[in-house]
């Protein structure tokens, strides 16, 4: 194929791309809208069934365990019916757990119905960037897949608002019997609208691969690009999915060496994303501000301006992320989370008042929004081979939930320790977060690729060469054909 034969092939549909990826990112939206409305509700919550500091880390993260479960279970379900049947399900029981712990009348049927929910979110948040990845041109993928992030982003910041408004002029007495109800039933608009719209996207063209239907593949190809370009990806996706798509063929086992390298470097890539301390911030924020503001309603309020400061920071990460690649933004996002993390814990040590926590917090989240938040999430979907992605991702995201549970589960009882809190009056867990997150840093540095400009496709020879294993074959085989 000649140059400029080439390059015309290679045209696509950017703006059917975009609306696409634009309703599956709503998953990412209800994502964050879920594990963050909890950061306005939680002090009602607490007070309202008199929880301990244990029962208080439950309140928020059963959802975190519920996202372990529909993880795990995401893999399986987005193999067998498809990522936008999962995407489906996932809608409902968005809608089912909104509805459900707004009107609990007791905490264990809070935390059921708050588990339910984070079902939907373990499912949302491995198939919704899997399915970008996979009807995105490699050159635009980074920033198809950031849409996920940003989305998320949108979610919590849009809750943060939703949760002040619902507070605002509001008697402490009211959010406590009323008012947290409101925040978590809200819940139950946008996960109704993107039940809707799910209908109006296809399924994505690499699983319909995967299931011998060729012809629908080609049809959502050739919609993306077209019908030449169409042909040439398909046979590109064939031929990586060989081993594991052959009849009489057993599935491709994630015990090779090369393999089991790749799964467990993505896991840990995963997991050490909720290492930095995200769902301490976003779950905890206004329980930190509030001594510093004197108030409820001015702790959501201020609140509000780490999610706004959050969606800029991904926005900036979504521009920089296929310019300068995903490494650099790590490296340098993560030694400013660092620097945010240490700062937090300072102004508690000290017991600094005015604005200076709600800056360091505004600083961690920017330098988060571009390296754990985007660029994390594009690594993760990019990383593993076509034959084992479904499979891997889940595996992945339920230990980054797992890891989420932990951090989510004991930020209360470590704030709440008689003998942390008297010698580091609060600090202890931001510097903590601040030291895991420059370890970290360094070892994604070290065993993660530079995955700009790489083809799903040739992910496989890109990971080996990177952990100095041996090219399969048949990997290196797929990467000539796709070069």
């Amino acid at each position: 194929m000649s140059p400029t034969t080439a390059a015309e092939a290679r045209k696509h549909n950017f703006a059917y791309i975009i609306r696409i990826c634009c309703i599956a990112a709503l998953g990412g939206i209800l994502l964050g809208y879920d594990t963050a409305v909890i950061s306005g509700a939680i002090g009602p919550i607490r007070e309202h069934f008199g929880l301990t500091p244990a029962q208080t880390g439950w309140a928020v993260s059963s959802v975190v365990l519920g996202s372990i479960i529909g993880a795990v279970s995401a893999g399986w379900s987005a193999l067998k019916y498809g990522r936008r049947n999962t995407l489906f399900i996932a809608a409902i029981l968005f809608m089912i757990s909104a509805i459900g712990s707004a009107l609990a009348t007791t905490f264990s049927f809070y935390v059921i119905l708050r588990i339910v929910g984070g079902v939907a979110v373990g499912l949302a948040c491995v198939v919704s960037p899997m399915y970008m990845s996979e009807v995105a041109p490699k050159d635009f993928r980074g920033r198809a897949v950031s849409m996920f992030q940003q989305s998320a982003v949108v979610g919590q910041t849009g809750v943060f608002y939703v949760n002040y408004l619902i507070a605002k002029g509001m008697s402490e007495a009211w959010l406590v019997d009323m008012g947290w109800r409101w925040m978590l039933g809200s819940e139950v608009i946008p996960a109704a609208l993107f039940a809707g719209l799910l209908f109006l996207i296809p399924e994505s063209p690499r699983w319909l691969v995967l299931k011998g239907k060729i012809d629908q593949a080609k049809d959502t190809l050739s919609r993306i690009s077209n019908p030449k370009h169409a042909d040439q990806l398909i046979g590109e996706i064939q031929a990586s999915l060989a081993d594991s798509n052959q009849p009489g063929k057993k599935q491709v086992s994630l015990r090779s060496p090369l393999l089991f390298a790749i799964l467990v470097i993505g896991t840990f890539v995963a997991a050490a994303q909720q290492l930095t301390g995200i769902n301490v911030i976003m779950y905890y924020t206004p329980e930190i501000l509030r001594p510093i503001t004197g108030s409820t309603e001015n702790a959501l309020f201020q609140t509000t301006f780490v999610g706004i400061v959050f969606i800029l920071g991904n926005a900036l990460g979504m521009y920089l992320i296929d310019k300068v690649g995903r490494l650099p933004l790590m490296k340098y996002g993560t030694f400013g989370c660092a620097v945010g993390m240490t700062v937090v814990g300072f102004v508690l040590y000290t017991g600094t008042e005015g604005y200076a926590a709600l800056f360091a917090l505004c600083l961690y989240v920017v330098s988060y929004a571009t390296s754990w938040g985007c660029a994390c999430w594009t690594m993760i979907s990019e990383i593993f081979p076509n034959s084992i992605r479904s499979r891997a991702m889940a595996i992945a995201v339920g230990a980054q939930w797992f890891t989420g549970f932990l951090v989510t589960q004991s930020f209360p009882m470590l704030n709440e320790n008689a003998f942390l809190k008297e010698n580091f009056n609060g600090a202890f867990s931001f510097w903590l977060f601040a030291a895991l997150s420059i370890i970290c840093m360094f070892v994604v540095v070290k065993y993660v690729p530079e995955t700009k400009g790489v083809s799903l496709e040739k992910m496989e020879e890109a990971m080996a060469k990177k952990l100095g294993k041996k090219v399969p074959a048949s990997a290196a085989t797929e990467a000539q054909a796709s070069a």
